[in-house]
């Protein structure tokens, strides 16, 4: 049985877990606390790959303590020994008495079987309480474990007439200076920043995170010290990137996504992924990434989500593919009229019955813009 003292420090655990958010990519989000006696002795969070999970570094900070302990975890205990020792051994050998857990670990390697390792040494087990919450945490590590594909979400920035850009193509800038600094921080959350060769070379993107671009509460939870830039991914069928280009010059991975491979020799922080193409969403002869196939090799490379921020060609590429999660559409109150360029380039036009229709999960306001937040009406891509 559950009681508000159990709820109450399974959100402590969850709050050190959103300690994380910035920096544990490809690892989950997790937080844990250790309590004795009605106090808490120990607690700690997952900060980096290869550090510490939070089971240890709770343990760590109990000591002696942690003996006849309640331990409160947002995930499933790992059971296995990766980079770091098995988490359900580390509280087997604590003797803590019992664990409140949230969520069944996805992972292969794991799900359910760190419970059955704590039970199988009498430690009481309980689970599945606010794993819901668990699972909003780490919605990429969920749907990557479940369907081998990360969580992809749409960026888009548009007038109140639905207008990304002049006729010129001239965007900088339709949103506010708050709308940017937020989508600094959905870089700063994200696997990775997906764009095309053509948005890179027009725009000279680095689709990197600007620290000093970040607001002032993120900057406490993540200090420049601990910054992880996302895995830059730019489509590029045509080899049009370069070595000379501005992207290339700026440290971080760089998933260059090609049809052929070229003789180039390239930094050490590039890599050439090269994936299958096809034609299906154009009558012209334009080479097109088969994006499922390509998202299915990011997922291989532990990509747990992918922010696409690009043109309207690929934004609408993207849209009848099925694969969107997610859209994050940043809405100004300007008006640039109808020669202005579209949100979506779809080369069809659809029924009104037939149309893509997305729910509104979150509308706020930011700065002079409006933020909406959009899922799909019929997911595809279920987590739970």
């Amino acid at each position: 049985m559950i009681n508000k003292e159990d709820l109450t420090y399974l959100n402590r655990a969850f709050n050190l877990a959103e300690l994380g958010k910035f920096t544990t990519h490809p690892n989950p989000n997790v937080g844990c606390v250790i309590v004795l006696n009605k106090s808490i002795v120990g607690e700690g969070y997952h900060k980096i790959p290869g550090s510490d999970h939070a089971e240890i570094c709770a343990l760590k900070l109990a000591g002696k303590y942690a003996k006849g302990s309640t331990v409160y975890v947002t995930l499933e205990p790992c059971s296995h020994h990766g980079k770091t020792p098995s988490c359900a051994q580390a509280l087997i050998n604590a003797k803590v008495k019992e664990v409140i857990a949230s969520a069944v670990d996805p992972n292969p390697l794991v799900s359910g079987k760190g419970f059955s390792m704590l039970k199988n040494a009498g430690i009481k087990v309980k689970y599945n309480i606010m794993s819901e919450k668990s699972i909003k945490l780490n919605l990429g590590f969920f749907k990557r474990m479940k369907y081998g594909i990360p969580w992809i979400t749409l960026k888009l920035g548009s007038s109140i007439d639905g207008r990304t850009a002049t006729k010129k193509g001239i965007s900088k800038w339709i949103t506010s200076v708050e709308s940017r600094k937020d989508v600094q921080v959905l870089r700063a959350k994200s696997g990775a920043i997906l764009s095309s060769a053509k948005t890179v070379i027009e725009d000279n993107s680095k689709l990197t995170v600007r620290w000093n671009d970040l607001p002032n509460n993120v900057k406490l939870k993540y200090s420049l010290k601990e910054e992880r830039q996302p895995i830059r991914i730019i489509i590029d069928n045509s080899n049009k990137i370069l070595n000379s280009h501005d992207i290339i010059k700026h440290k971080g991975i760089i998933f260059l996504v090609r049809s052929l491979n070229d003789n180039l020799t390239w930094p050490r922080h590039v890599k050439q992924i090269i994936c299958s193409t096809c034609k299906k969403f154009s009558k012209t002869k334009t080479i097109r990434t088969d994006l499922f196939k390509l998202m299915i090799l990011l997922g291989k490379n532990e990509i747990n989500s992918v922010l696409i921020e690009s043109g309207a060609n690929l934004s609408g590429s993207f849209l009848l593919s099925g694969l969107l999660d997610e859209i994050i559409l940043y809405q100004s109150p300007k008006i640039l009229g109808e020669k202005g360029l579209p949100l979506f380039f779809l080369h069809k036009s659809f029924k009104l019955n037939l149309s893509p229709k997305f729910v509104i999960s979150d509308v706020c306001r930011i700065g002079e813009d409006v933020r909406f937040k959009l899922h799909p009406y019929i997911r595809k891509f279920k987590i739970n």
